[in-house]
């Protein structure tokens, strides 16, 4: 930020803003009534307004700043890069040096499978890539007619043509004539809207085996892949029970498909592993990578690459006709190589597994007794607050009410971010959280639900 533009008002800013920036999963119409919150700094798991306020982000970002705010390793990182090399493309048999260092740590750091990386710049481009490898694939092991790739419904993989397309969310669907050509969809292992009669496990195998019902549907020979994300993110924190990966996985061995998993929001210690795959069992040949990959800190994505499909492509040879200026960035990929150096000298994922993740389930559990709360679920650092009108009888809210954002609304002002997905607040701090801190963010979500009850019990 210059001088001169550090000197803007709050309100200056939000008329630039209005007048110029265009913003992802928003109404302009509605963003210039009501203004931007314009964020001007951040340290560890704090972000700061142009108004002076000091917010904890229980959201990390967007599910990215996993190291936390400030990390003078990564600034380093990214400084020192540019002094020797800001750019240089991966294209015509090139490669700079902190994109092969990357590749290597995040093998190392990954199930024994995994060997190759192909980067891109965004999850969204990332599971892009996956339907290009997944098919070219295919194509190279002789079997060209499996070109469909089962999702989910409900499941988020991105805002691209390919990755809006992967995505299950029929009101992203309604813009821009999705989805693209093969792809198909099963429904959403939530036990709370599907498990009735049965228990949790039990459940599970009947989700998975709606996978089964798909591929005969139709036909084995045309089914190339199943995707998922471990645990559904932006669906609403959607935990699957434990019975649900090995049985997906048993089905796709069965039946030779793909099987990809969307680690975009999972990957980098948010589930207690580095992996999620790793935490609910399941042995993909594709995983998508992003957002912790760099915590945020510059814009990198991509695919781990597993040895069966590695492996095929290397050995029938030919070229990839898939690519981006920016794939294997020299910055980001130097920023990347810093972010996981300081993911294990900080011991994250043991932390999130062993100390911070259980402390974080038993606070979540301290909220079920609040009015406003049906349940809590999640898994290490990510969770679900399910709002409902009645708990006795554990009605939902109707869509209209518009509760979440109520809730979403009353956190910021009390001094937390928190996302509202529907009737469901929305927790995924950065992994540098402490105990103390999630003390605090508990204890300022009970506020919010307490004056999210009121507002409720006001508009009734």
């Amino acid at each position: 930020m210059t001088a001169e533009n550090s000197a803007r008002t709050t309100s200056q800013w939000q008329a630039a803003d209005a007048a110029h920036f265009l913003h992802p999963f928003t109404d302009p119409a509605v963003l210039a009534k009501e203004g931007s919150r314009i964020i001007t700094g951040a340290s560890g798991v704090y972000i700061f307004d142009s108004e002076g306020n000091k917010l904890l982000d229980g959201m990390a970002g967007l599910w990215n700043v996993n190291v936390g705010y400030g990390q003078e390793a990564l600034i380093n990182a990214s400084h020192e890069q540019m002094k020797q090399l800001a750019y240089y493309n991966a294209f015509f048999h090139t490669a700079v040096p902190s994109a092969i260092e990357l590749a290597e740590n995040l093998a190392r750091v990954s199930p024994p499978n995994f060997k190759h990386v192909y980067y891109a710049n965004s999850g969204s481009e990332g599971n892009d890539t996956v339907i290009r490898l997944v098919r070219r694939y295919w194509d190279v092991v002789g079997q060209p007619s499996r070109k469909t790739i089962i999702s989910r419904f409900n499941a988020y993989h991105g805002s691209t043509i390919g990755g809006a397309s992967l995505s299950g969310m029929p009101w992203m669907h309604e813009q821009g004539g999705l989805p693209i050509p093969g792809i198909d969809y099963i429904q959403q292992p939530h036990y709370r809207l599907h498990g009735a009669g049965m228990s949790f496990d039990e459940f599970g195998k009947v989700a998975a085996s709606w996978l089964e019902q798909k591929i005969e549907a139709l036909g084995p020979e045309n089914v190339a892949a199943f995707i998922g994300e471990p645990v559904q993110g932006a669906g609403g924190v959607i935990v699957p029970p434990p019975t649900y990966w090995p049985e997906i996985q048993r089905i796709c061995d069965k039946y030779g498909i793909l099987l990809v998993s969307d680690e975009v929001i999972c990957g980098f210690g948010r589930t207690g592993n580095w992996w999620g795959a790793q935490t609910f069992g399941s042995q993909p040949d594709l995983m998508t990578f992003a957002k912790g990959v760099t915590s945020g800190y510059v814009p990198l994505g991509g695919v781990m690459v597993g040895e069966r499909v590695a492996s095929a492509m290397i050995e029938h040879g030919g070229e990839f006709r898939h690519g981006y200026t920016y794939a294997g960035h020299p910055v980001a990929c130097a920023v990347g190589v810093a972010n996981l150096k300081l993911t294990e000298e900080l011991n994250l994922v043991g932390k999130v597994r062993n100390e911070t993740g259980p402390y974080l389930a038993e606070a979540m559990k301290s909220l079920q007794d609040h009015p406003l709360v049906g349940y809590t679920e999640g898994v290490g650092l990510m969770w679900a607050v399910q709002l409902v009108k009645d708990k006795a009888n554990n009605t939902l809210f109707d869509e209209s009410s518009k509760v979440g954002v109520v809730c979403r609304d009353i956190a910021y002002r009390k001094g937390l971010i928190l996302r509202a997905i529907g009737d469901r607040m929305i927790i995924a701090p950065p992994l540098t959280i402490t105990k103390q801190e999630i003390d605090n963010l508990v204890e300022i979500t009970r506020h919010c639900l307490d004056f999210a009850l009121e507002s409720v019990a006001a508009a009734s």
